[in-house]
């Protein structure tokens, strides 16, 4: 789904108030709804760097909230449970998705905002010790106020927003929760995974892939290279042509109509939808019948949810990839347009 850019939203002033005696009172917060970390005892104090920046964590870090779109997969996957977090597919994420459903357990977050629009009040009212926006827009002013609330570790520096490698927002939030060590333990738990994948399946070294959304009839999103679903089949050895992602800018995916599905006449071509309809409307569509990829069977079609085949790809963390190996490696294997 494409990435909205909204609005910056001004925090209130009883916010600020708020964050203040929630900064002050970290220390003496406890774990509250949040699980207490395990943190290496001399991890602390670290200095996280990032896009605004660097953030200073004096110690270890009991009450999170994560404003990044996926943030919270990494956190719980490191033993803490976020005390706020965002939406994204409309629904509350811990009651969503099957690979972190469980680390929930009785404590789920509070709602803080959606996508990149906060709720400041709500925040500062959690009096975190520690908010994390990786996998966000997170603006200027937004950091400058959250800053004022607790300690903020923004987006990573060396990358777009959205376009972070999920191994690098799994790195930064280790390091911020202390648990820089159990963070490279779990990135090279999956890159092995995934380099197992690439050994089973040689045929996929260098073949072109893409990964579009049919989410109107006749307009296709088709995913740039840096999108996590994207990344996700790059690093089973596919590769994103490179006029998709120049065409996509510095955003996440470009719009195009049917006449451009030339753009996605690849040797593995993925559909993710919402929409139970859309595979026959595809289908439908006398340009798409028209590529080689629809005439040799090479497309496959996948429901963001039911099975949340496309959320996992959408999230492509820590928690979501070892769900998305099993449930799509066999799907892209078995060649199965369906």
């Amino acid at each position: 789904m494409l990435r909205s850019r909204l609005p910056f939203v001004a925090a209130l002033a009883a916010a600020l108030a708020l964050g203040a005696c929630g900064s002050d009172s970290a220390d003496s917060a406890g774990s509250g709804d949040g699980a207490a970390p395990t943190a290496a005892a001399n991890a602390f104090p670290v200095t996280v760097a990032h896009k605004y920046g660097s953030t200073e964590i004096k110690s270890a870090p009991t009450r999170v909230v994560t404003l990044g779109l996926s943030d919270q997969d990494a956190v719980l996957a490191l033993g803490t449970k976020p005390v706020g977090a965002v939406d994204w597919f409309g629904e509350k994420p811990f009651g969503k998705w099957p690979w972190a459903q469980p680390l929930w357990g009785s404590n789920p977050p509070e709602i803080v905002g959606e996508r990149d629009e906060y709720n400041f009040e709500k925040i500062a009212a959690l009096k975190p010790d520690l908010i994390l926006a990786q996998y966000s827009g997170m603006t200027k002013e937004n950091y400058a106020t959250l800053s004022q609330i607790a300690p903020t570790v923004g987006q990573p520096a060396k990358y777009a927003d959205y376009a972070a490698p999920w191994q690098d927002m799994t790195l930064a939030i280790g390091q911020a929760l202390g648990k820089e060590a159990e963070a490279k333990e779990l990135i090279a738990g999956i890159d092995k995974r995934f380099a197992d994948a690439r050994t089973q399946h040689p045929e996929w070294a260098g073949k072109t892939a893409a990964v579009v959304d049919p989410f109107e009839p006749g307009q296709y999103a088709v995913f740039a290279g840096s999108d996590p679903k994207a990344v996700f089949l790059t690093e089973l050895g596919f590769k994103i042509p490179d006029e998709i992602t120049k065409l996509a800018g510095a955003e996440n995916a470009t719009v195009v109509s049917s006449e451009r599905l030339d753009l996605v006449d690849v040797d593995r071509l993925l559909f993710l939808s919402g929409d139970p309809t859309a595979e026959s409307r595809v289908k439908a569509d006398k340009v798409y019948a028209g590529l080689a990829v629809a005439k040799e069977g090479r497309a496959t079609f996948l429901p963001y949810e039911e099975p949340p085949l496309g959320g996992a790809l959408s999230f492509n963390t820590v928690l979501s990839i070892p769900y998305a190996i099993d449930q799509v490696v066999p799907i892209l294997a078995g060649g199965n347009n369906k």
